[in-house]
């Protein structure tokens, strides 16, 4: 059976350190820096009589901060730790990149998502885990297994713990798209939801919001898959 192997990107180092911790097996090491003309340039450090040959080997790295670096990063460690010959390759990326760009919405518009599977594809990587994909339909995008995990348990767990009188308030969902998200929260937890209807001009420009349910003397727990400039989120709590 294949040892694991666990390595970091530069997006989310400590994510790795901790989930190699509860494992009890030690991170990877490597070494990630730029040439002179901002390309990446990546090795593979390990100790004397080691390497990454027949092993599962998994790379934690996400998609956000500076996204097309970290992408271009991980498509680099994944084709390094392939032509090292390592059994199996994974992808841990808990925040899918371009994950908004599922679908063809405008006549030339690109269906980035489906090209960033494809990329991770060509780079060498045989499985992918990723969390709450912006559209569901992206697990359809690639040839090889995708798993999707979901941070409810983990929502309603710290709802729970650490919200005094949780039984009386309100799962509320900032747009019509997270519906289904709220409504399985809601349903667990055994309480009400709602959600906003929102109209937009352009991306990250809401111009008009209206709440579709009661919140009235409640609190509202306002739940989102992902927030870029939290502008959504902080109208939707005005409400």
């Amino acid at each position: 059976m294949p040892n694991i192997k666990i390595f970091a990107g530069s997006s989310n180092s400590d994510l790795a350190k901790r989930i190699a911790d509860r494992i009890g097996i030690q991170l990877g090491k490597v070494t990630l820096k730029k040439f002179s003309n901002q390309e990446t340039w990546y090795a593979l450090f390990v100790e004397v009589g080691e390497s990454v040959r027949g092993e599962d080997v998994y790379i934690v790295q996400t998609g956000s901060g500076e996204v097309n670096d970290h992408l271009m990063e991980l498509l680099i460690m994944i084709n390094a730790c392939k032509i090292a010959s390592s059994c199996r390759v994974t992808a841990v990326l808990p925040c899918f990149p371009y994950a908004r760009q599922d679908k063809k919405d405008k006549s030339r518009a690109p269906i980035s998502a489906k090209l960033v599977a494809n990329m991770l594809s060509v780079a060498g990587a045989d499985h992918i885990i990723t969390m709450d994909l912006h559209a569901s339909q992206i697990q359809g995008f690639f040839d090889i297994p995708v798993d999707n995990l979901y941070a409810e348990p983990a929502v309603i767990k710290w709802i729970t713990t650490n919200i005094p009188g949780w039984k009386e308030c309100c799962i509320v969902s900032p747009d019509a798209g997270g519906a289904k998200r709220v409504t399985s929260i809601a349903d667990q937890l055994n309480v009400d939801f709602a959600l906003i209807h929102k109209e937009r001009k352009k991306a990250n420009e809401v111009d008009r919001m209206v709440l579709v349910g009661d919140v009235t003397n409640r609190v509202a727990i306002l739940v989102d898959d992902m927030a870029d400039t939290c502008g959504t989120i902080c109208t939707a709590a005005e409400k």
